[in-house]
């Protein structure tokens, strides 16, 4: 297991779990692919994409609508999940490993929900679908309908999650926790609205005063997968993010920093929360202080 080679569990007080409880390698999961405990779920973003070709014994969950409420703006509620585990063969003795495209970022929101919801031993497969693909790694266009799981999905733990009320105590300097803006630095200073071609927007542009800007890319190797525990330290120790105190990791709609959630929590131990209304939110509400560098004003119709 390469993941097994991302030596160097840290030591804040006491001791962290190492990477590999929480990765696998591609070489890994190919080796590992008939292990009957192994359940192996895609979050992906683009449609299309499981259908077209997806690893063997993978489940398909669309985030738009599985991970998710439909209705309200809201993770899927708790019977919704475990009814959806369930019906992918989960089990309560299971070993899950979640990939997915776009660097994984769904795949990581994924990880988040069900950490959420109590579920152990699910991994990441470092480097996601890119990393399998580039790899010329075998991919399957049938899916098989698994045997139901009989998995229990536990109330969710409000302490991964912040909300709105937690950020703007932050930005009023009200609350000692550290934000990390992980978008790009033309989101971050107010320059672009959004990433040109999303749907989700905000009408005022910025980040939440105080928050450090870390792009979630800084966190990945080219190939995709997650750097060295070492050098990711330092890559947020340089923007003050040492786990010295709790922190909050926001992007615009919370996929992008459940990535950085991931590599803060799971590989470096840190205590961090993930604000899933992100900046669509933020940049939403009324009267809340934002940090608008560049001036921007909406002039949208």
């Amino acid at each position: 297991m390469k993941s097994l080679l991302l030596v160097g569990s840290l030591l804040l007080g006491t001791a962290h779990a190492a990477p590999g409880d929480f990765l696998v390698s591609t070489d890994w999961l190919e080796k590992n692919i008939n292990d009957p405990k192994l359940r192996l779920i895609e979050v992906s973003v683009n449609p299309g994409q499981f259908e077209r070709g997806h690893i063997q014994g993978a489940v398909n969950f669309t985030w738009h609508t599985d991970l998710v409420d439909p209705v309200k703006r809201d993770i899927v509620s708790q019977p919704n999940f475990e009814k959806l585990l369930r019906e992918a063969g989960v089990n309560n003795d299971s070993t899950v490993v979640l990939y997915g495209d776009t660097n994984n970022w769904f795949a990581a929101w994924g990880a988040w929900v069900f950490d959420t919801y109590g579920i152990k031993n699910v991994k990441l497969l470092d480097g996601g679908r890119k990393k399998w693909e580039a790899e010329n790694r075998p991919l399957i266009a049938v899916a098989k309908v698994p045997a139901p799981g009989n998995v229990k999905v536990q109330a969710a733990n409000k302490a991964l999650r912040a909300r709105l009320a937690d950020v703007v105590a932050v930005a009023e300097k009200k609350s000692n926790v550290a934000l990390v803006d992980i978008r790009s630095a033309d989101e971050y200073s107010g320059k672009v609205f959004a990433p040109a071609g999303v749907q989700e927007l905000a009408i005022r542009a910025g980040h939440v005063p105080g928050a450090v800007n870390v792009p979630w890319g800084q966190a990945v190797a080219a190939d995709g997968t997650f750097k060295p525990v070492e050098e990711l330290k330092k890559i947020y120790a340089a923007a003050g993010i040492d786990g010295s105190k709790p922190v909050i990791t926001y992007c615009r709609i919370g996929e992008r920093s459940s990535h950085t959630w991931f590599a803060l929590k799971k590989l470096l131990g840190y205590d961090v929360r993930n604000y899933d209304g992100s900046w669509t939110e933020y940049g939403n509400a009324v009267g809340v202080p934002i940090n608008n560098p560049t001036g921007t004003v909406w002039g949208g119709k």
